[in-house]
């Protein structure tokens, strides 16, 4: 099933690439020639043209989609994280049935996007509320995948197929005296892979992004998790970086992201100096169970080398 829908996917790719992140760059003619799998260059009028034709009717039915979905708690610490107020909601219900729209147009089976756009524009507001939309459709099989990381949509892709979820994720904050790292990122989390409906929380700026909108606050369940990385060597060719962990439970930042506490078998530091060391891009794939087993099937059929860190 993997390799099926790897050859087959029809991978949206929107926007542009965060500058600087020169990780997330890459070339479409090499997941092509990897993979088998096309990658559909996009524009914002694409989204656009779908979100300005979404009626009243079709918001007021997302709307319930969406409040029965996530959770609203009352604001956390974070002073820039509060309550969704009722216009970013109803903007992002209308965004979340455009993009519906824009899969359905395109039959695509993930999306990698990134967009800045200029200070009050309507395409900065655009981009910066696809998270609620973003986390309806990755909890459906259908990966998006921020900061325009399409080797991280592929991984989520992979990791979906699997039966594992597959959430967005980086290494957040080390606790290096509970000897666990939080595993997460801003964006959708897979609600497949958690116990408990996410939250959806307000954001008067994101963190490290431009805009405001609503933001999801995740976890994903205790017991056994993997972490897929896909990367690239200097010479170009694709490589799996995986690890092996348990999600402890905990209480997570009550910031609007997506977070779990997650050891290894090694000490934290030792984990974060040996992941380093396997050359990873920075953003990965979280997902629920020990699969580095089945990983190892998939590297060797698409003939790529595989790293395990951790052991």
């Amino acid at each position: 099933r993997v390799l099926h829908d790897l050859r087959y996917a029809n991978l949206g790719y929107m926007g542009h690439a965060y500058e600087g992140m020169l990780d997330m760059y890459f070339n479409p003619a090499d997941f092509h020639n990897a993979f088998g799998m096309n990658v559909k260059m996009l524009e914002l009028c694409d989204l656009k043209e779908r979100v300005d034709a979404v009626s009243d009717q079709e918001v007021q039915q997302m709307l319930a989609t969406i409040r029965d979905f996530f959770e609203f708690p009352p604001p956390g610490a974070d002073p820039i994280a509060g309550p969704v107020t009722e216009d970013v909601l109803e903007y992002s219900a209308r965004v979340a049935v455009g993009l519906e729209r824009l899969v359905e147009d395109f039959d695509l089976s993930g999306m990698a996007y990134y967009y800045v756009g200029s200070d009050g524009s309507e395409y900065e507001r655009l981009a910066a509320n696809l998270i609620v939309g973003n986390s309806l459709l990755t909890g459906r099989g259908i990966p998006i995948a921020g900061e325009a990381d399409m080797k991280n949509c592929i991984a989520m892709l992979i990791m979906d197929r699997l039966g594992a979820g597959g959430s967005f994720a980086e290494l957040h904050p080390v606790d290096f005296d509970g000897d666990f790292v939080l595993v997460g990122h801003d964006g959708p989390g897979h609600i497949k892979i958690s116990d408990q409906k996410p939250i959806l929380r307000g954001l008067s700026l994101y963190h490290g992004k431009k805009g405001y909108g609503a933001s999801v606050e995740f976890k994903v369940k205790t017991g056994p998790v993997t972490l897929l990385g896909l990367t690239q060597t200097q010479s170009g060719e694709f490589k799996f970086v995986v690890a092996e962990g348990e999600s402890m439970p905990g209480p997570i930042p009550a910031t609007g992201n997506t977070n779990s506490r997650v050891k290894f078998p090694v000490s934290v530091a030792e984990f974060v100096e040996k992941w380093a060391e396997a050359a990873p891009t920075h953003h990965f794939a979280l997902g629920i169970g020990h699969r580095k087993a089945q990983l190892k099937k998939v590297a060797k059929a698409l003939g790529m080398e595989m790293v395990v860190v951790g052991e």
